[in-house]
């Protein structure tokens, strides 16, 4: 039996990377001709499956990311891995998985229109000149066979920046539960959320789900309210910077419009209590939140630079606007109010632009690469 070394640095339960690489696990746990070795620096245990945790002491992200790289390499080697699929930047793999994009584009996307200060402190930052570095060494390696891109946004991204041939570059879009993300059970609480939150049940709500407020653009989705009296924006995700946000909210005039709720563990009924889904994001490269809400019934507003609009009919499941151009998202939401009367008839067509994208399918088109380049070694022996 072929082993299969999968590396993942750390777990989050909420994290995308963790899903996907749990739903591979469990795939392969029941069958499937392959024999997992997890390699990371922390995961919780998962009956069944060999887990290599590595863990070198710590002196700084640069050194963490540079310390798990080493070792991952060395544990791999030792375990005489046929093939490795790598989520973190580690030059030598057979597979990477971008999932979080391509840090280049991010980082390009990041400082569009910022002072020159920003970018300065941005330079000095000498984690991005590892990530960078790092980052190129592993698309030019000889060993990279294929990357798995969540999305054409990403494929496009690696082909363009480092030349990787676009054949080598495999589209398998993220798996949503969508017996799970079903506008059925994601209303059943509907009107209770409203009530809890001092939402009237008639009002037009828009949602936002995530961490990371800058990225994922919470200060636009803010701006985008504030010319429409009658939307009610619920915030539900965390960040450190989270006073900032509220003052704005405040300072637009909008403070009692905005609901802050905060992380929540299960955001279905989140999705429930809306009426659409916004993330205006400066660069996502997939954002599973956006399939969640399609699940669930929701019309989406998000941006040009996440892969998940690629998933959107414009005008008929939902808007796409460039990240920063405010005045393109103003005009969204009104768009969005004007088809008051199409909402239902919109979320069913989004919920049904989705419901191929079952987790069951990714992880067969995961093993379909597997197969292929494995046989692919064997017939060059």
């Amino acid at each position: 039996m072929k082993r299969l070394a999968i590396v993942r640095q750390k777990y989050n339960p909420a994290g995308g990377a963790e899903r996907i690489v749990s739903a591979i696990l469990r795939q392969l746990r029941g069958g499937g001709g392959l024999r997992p070795l997890l390699i990371t620096r922390n995961w919780e245990a998962v009956d069944g499956i060999e887990a290599a945790r590595v863990k070198p002491f710590y002196l700084g992200s640069v050194w963490r990311d540079w310390g798990f790289a080493r070792a991952a390499r060395r544990a791999w080697r030792e375990a005489g891995a046929d093939l490795v699929q790598s989520h973190e930047r580690i030059p030598g793999c057979d597979i990477f998985r971008a999932g979080d994009g391509v840090h280049a584009a991010w980082l390009e996307a990041r400082l569009e229109g910022k002072t020159w200060l920003a970018r300065l402190a941005t330079f000095c930052n000498p984690y991005h000149h590892y990530m960078l570095r790092t980052e190129r060494a592993m698309f030019l390696h000889p060993s990279l066979r294929a990357v798995i891109c969540n999305s054409e946004l990403v494929r496009n991204d690696v082909t363009r920046r480092f030349g990787v041939p676009a054949a080598r570059c495999e589209v398998i879009y993220n798996g949503v539960d969508s017996a799970f993300f079903h506008p059925r059970e994601a209303r059943r609480t509907r009107a209770e959320l409203r009530e809890r939150y001092g939402i009237e049940q008639d009002a037009p709500v828009l949602v936002y789900v995530g961490s990371g407020f800058e990225r994922k653009g919470v200060a636009q989705a803010l701006n985008a309210i504030a010319a429409h009296p009658s939307v009610r924006l619920v915030v539900v995700g965390g960040d450190k910077k989270l006073a900032r946000y509220r003052r704005l909210a405040e300072t637009l005039g909008i403070g009692g419009r905005v609901r802050f709720v905060g992380p929540q563990r299960d955001v279905r009924g989140f999705y429930g209590m809306a009426d659409g889904f916004i993330l205006p994001t400066l660069y996502e490269p997939f954002g599973s939140v956006v399939a969640e809400a399609m699940a669930c019934g929701l019309p989406v507003l998000t941006s040009a630079r996440c892969g998940g609009a690629e998933l959107l009919e414009e005008g008929e499941t939902g808007w796409v606007a460039p990240a920063l151009d405010a005045g393109h998202w103003q005009r969204n939401v009104a768009s969005w109010l004007a088809s008051r009367g199409r909402w239902s008839e919109m979320g069913d067509r989004a919920r049904a632009r989705v419901e191929a994208l079952s987790e069951e399918s990714m992880v067969a088109q995961m093993l379909a690469l597997y197969r292929r380049l494995l046989s692919e070694r064997e017939g060059r022996r």
